[in-house]
Order: structure tokens, then C-alpha cells, then sequence
């Protein structure tokens, strides 16, 4: 399985995924699912991929070599004038590869090759934008009503995000929320699990702002850990008491 997590705010846009795969309890590997390009002073896009991985790795891969090799078919990522139009482009790519996919295999591949993706970038003069791509290629754009997006095993982050998420948070702020979202994953579903990626674009810097990847004894994520699991319990242990007697809180007597 999978957790990713694309975010905006005001000064730009932060992304966060794992790095598990697995085929069963006895077949776990870490792979790369968080991938960006750029062109200095024009652009910068990235990718997080989620599902079938033979899927995820033919669509980067292809992006990969139209991103290094001439090509007459126009480079999705570094070419395209729009961030629409490379999400157009990127959606049509995994239909494509889906779609071969289950053909090699028959009607019994059916369904076993499915993925979806997080876009996200910005084209200098335009703003930054973030898009889900759907396995069946079409997709939606985020806005400051939907302001993030999340992919792969995405219930038991999500909680935290709708409560902590501001528009106007600092980037510092944004990172310690995801930590706090992806922890609560983490707990949850052993399909995820670390290393983590970390990315962050600064509206305007057509290069990463801060990217880093996340151990699993990172520091700073421990303390994250530790603190957000004790401020629960505190929260918890806080709550009006509830009586037996009354069907409701106990009386607090003063």
C-alpha cells in the first residue's frame, strides 16, 4: 500500500509519501514514489504514484526518458505551456499503460494494475496547481475549498489534516502536520511504513525550497511521535467524565 499527501497553501506547495511496497506480509520493499523535475527559473513539476508498481514505474520511466532524450512527440513535463496540459498528458499516459497492461494479460489482469498519481508544480507566470490523476486518466484540480489531496491508505491521516490545515501556515507548520498524519498512518496500517519523502516548492522558486527523506529514527519524527501520542492521552484524560448514573458527564462538584 501507500500514503501520499499533496498540500497547498498561500506560499506554495508541500508534498509527503512513503516509500513501502509489498506483495504480502513476507514481500516488503522500499521504493522512490515522490519524483520532481525542473527547469531553472521556469518550472518545476512532481509526481507522486500510488497502486500497481510494475504500473507507476513504466509511467515514470517514460516520463524519465522524454524528460532527457529528443523526441518528436512533444515532452509532457518540460514543453507543455500549462499545468493543465501536463496533467492532460500524464492521465493519458497511465490510461495507456494501464490499458496495455490488462491487455498482455487478459481478462484476468483486469483491475490489477490500477494506480493513481499527485501532480503538482507551477510554470513561471502562472499559479502553482495540484492535481489528482485517476486510474482511468481524467482528473480533478485542487482549490482553497479542497486544498490538498491525498492518495494510497489515506483514512487515518486525514482526521488531522481537516482539523490543523490553515492556508496561511508557514511551511515549518505544514511538514510538522504531515509528520503528525503520516504518524497516525503509520500506527494504523503496517502496509506503510518509512522511509518518508519530503518535498517543498516556494511559489515563484522553480526549484525544491527543501527536500529531504525521513528515517525511521529520525529525531525530529520521533519527538513528533512521541509528542502528538502523549498530547492524545492528555486530551483524552481531559474530557468530562461520563456517569452511569446520569447517562451523560458526571457532575463535577465544586
Amino acid at each position: 500500500m501507500t500514503y501520499c499527501v499533496g498540500m497547498m497553501l498561500d506560499k506554495g506547495l508541500v508534498l509527503m509519501s512513503d516509500t513501502r511496497t509489498n506483495s504480502g506480509v513476507d514481500n516488503i520493499s522500499t521504493f522512490r514514489k515522490l519524483h520532481h523535475w525542473s527547469v531553472p527559473g521556469e518550472r518545476i513539476i512532481a509526481l507522486m504514484t500510488a497502486g500497481n508498481l510494475a504500473t507507476t514505474q513504466a509511467v515514470i520511466s517514460q516520463l524519465e526518458e522524454r524528460s532527457k532524450a529528443p523526441s518528436e512527440r512533444q515532452n509532457s513535463l518540460l514543453e507543455a505551456p500549462t499545468m493543465f496540459q501536463v496533467a492532460t498528458e500524464i492521465g493519458k499516459l497511465l490510461r495507456e499503460t494501464i490499458q496495455d497492461s490488462q491487455s498482455e494479460n487478459g481478462q484476468m489482469g483486469e483491475g490489477r494494475f490500477t494506480a493513481s498519481m499527485i501532480l503538482a508544480g507551477q510554470i513561471k507566470g502562472m499559479e502553482p496547481r495540484l492535481f489528482l490523476i485517476y486510474p482511468e486518466g481524467n482528473f480533478i484540480e485542487a482549490s482553497f475549498d479542497t486544498p490538498f489531496f491525498q492518495i494510497g491508505e489515506t483514512k487515518y491521516g486525514r482526521p488531522i489534516i481537516i482539523r490543523a490545515y490553515d492556508q496561511d501556515m508557514s511551511f515549518e507548520d505544514a511538514v510538522k502536520l504531515l509528520m503528525v498524519s503520516f504518524d497516525s498512518t503509520l500506527k494504523a496500517n503496517l502496509s506503510v511504513g518509512m522511509p518518508l519523502d519530503l518535498l517543498v516548492f516556494e511559489r515563484d522558486r522553480f526549484e525544491p525550497a527543501h527536500e529531504r527523506r525521513i528515517q525511521a529514527d529520525d529525531e525530529y519524527f520521533q519527538i513528533i511521535s512521541s509528542n502528538w501520542g502523549d498530547a492524545l492521552k492528555a486530551a483524552f484524560h481531559s474530557l468530562p467524565d461520563y456517569s452511569f448514573e446520569t447517562d451523560g458527564p458526571a457532575r463535577q462538584d465544586g
